[in-house]
């Protein structure tokens, strides 16, 4: 019998395209920087550190313990499920939708995002997507085959992408444009005028407007993000996501939702029913509860007064420390422009090379901005995932640090 001389490859291409290679290099940072003895203070990962309020844990685990709940799940998901998602949108944003055809439930947010360019787009089709942007907009077009046109997000423009730039080549020839207001990793938010101008120029060259909305509870200082339905016309040519993830402190559940145009909700549900079976029930039962539970809440109730204290605190504590950051108007991160201090003798502008040196000296994670697009070099990445003790002395092993390399 003879063999191959060379060794195929099991691994695909496309892989290499995905953009998650930097959160496996962190997390080999974070266990370097433990093995030589240091408390890493994790501010990297954007995994909220609370649980979901007792009302939402009771419902969960009643049933789960109920004989009949562990069929087969509908993987559009359940009427009941489908039906608060409807009731909820219109509660907070005044948006009405029919929630048999206009809402599809997700195994979180990212499950429809990783999916929806293979449901809507052809192999050499054209998308455009912000850079910088959470890896999941580029992945997914890599794993669908989709051309990228990226809409770079500038400083100068306080990070809101500029629409004018956008040719009217790449406005004809794109399938769909891929924003988010507030943002991951950086917290751009926008108003509504803002949306309508998106919306008309979508309506004008037939292109689906994708909008990642899984920051919505998360807004500071009197501030609540709108939702891009809100606009005259927008189930014309919109979707937008929604995430239990941050807003209910439900991010192992994953649970999600889309909403908006039904042709391209429909098409979503069909790809997904030869993927997958849907969400567990119990979990559908319990995202119920948590909406129900946000309808009834007033003003200032939910997540975002706990992340607006501790942005407060933290972004206070690293001004005393020499390190002036920016004041996010919303979600769980701060987008934070490298410190003076790291400059002569360093890598210049290089967000990896200072993420890397700042966790091996301190133990303190952040994720490098590069992770997100070229555009975001020059920049880190902080989730305000901590208490605040630990967010304090999280600044105060930074300023030393920034003391030492000054």
């Amino acid at each position: 019998m003879t063999y191959s001389s060379s060794k195929r490859s099991w691994r695909s291409e496309k892989l290499s395209r995905l953009g998650s290679s930097i959160f496996a290099e962190v997390a080999a940072w974070k266990g370097e920087a433990a093995k030589s003895g240091l408390d890493v203070i994790d501010l990297g990962i954007g995994s909220p550190d609370q649980a979901p309020a007792p009302e939402i844990r009771r419902v969960l685990s009643e049933a789960v313990l109920r004989e009949n709940s562990y069929s087969y799940p509908s993987s559009k998901g359940s009427p009941a499920f489908r039906r608060q998602a409807a009731a909820w949108m219109e509660a907070r944003f005044g948006v009405k939708v029919d929630s048999d055809d206009e809402v599809v439930a997700l195994m979180g947010s990212q499950d429809g995002l990783a999916h929806l360019a293979l449901a809507v787009c052809n192999p050499g089709d054209l998308a455009i997507v912000p850079d910088p942007g959470y890896p999941i907009y580029a992945g997914s077009l890599a794993i669908a085959g989709v051309k990228a046109w990226t809409l770079p997000l500038l400083e100068q423009n306080a990070f809101v992408p500029d629409l004018d730039s956008i040719p009217d080549g790449v406005w004809q020839e794109a399938v769909f444009i891929l924003l988010s207001f507030p943002g991951n990793p950086i917290s751009t938010t926008v108003d509504l005028a803002y949306m309508e101008k998106l919306i008309t120029l979508a309506r004008k060259w037939n292109v689906l407007v994708i909008h990642d909305l899984a920051y919505s509870e998360m807004g500071f200082d009197g501030y609540k993000p709108v939702s891009i339905l809100q606009g005259p016309g927008a189930l014309d040519t919109a979707v937008e996501f929604h995430s239990f993830s941050k807003s209910f402190n439900m991010a192992g559940c994953r649970i999600g939702f889309m909403t908006g145009n039904r042709e391209a909700v429909g098409a979503l549900r069909e790809l997904k029913s030869n993927v997958d079976y849907g969400v567990f029930d119990p979990i559908q039962e319990a995202a119920v509860a948590a909406l129900e539970l946000a309808m009834k809440a007033g003003e200032n109730q939910g997540v975002a007064p706990l992340y607006e204290r501790r942005r407060d605190v933290f972004i206070a504590a690293l001004a005393q420390q020499g390190w002036a950051v920016p004041n996010p108007k919303a979600t769980m991160f701060i987008w934070a422009p490298l410190p003076d201090a790291y400059g002569a003798g360093q890598e210049e502008g290089s967000s990896r090379s200072f993420a890397r040196d700042l966790l091996l000296k301190t133990g303190v994670a952040v994720i490098p901005g590069d992770a997100f697009g070229e555009q975001g070099n020059g920049f880190v990445r902080i989730a305000l995932v901590e208490e605040e003790r630990r967010l304090l002395e999280a600044a105060r092993r930074i300023g030393e640090y920034l003391r030492r390399i000054g």
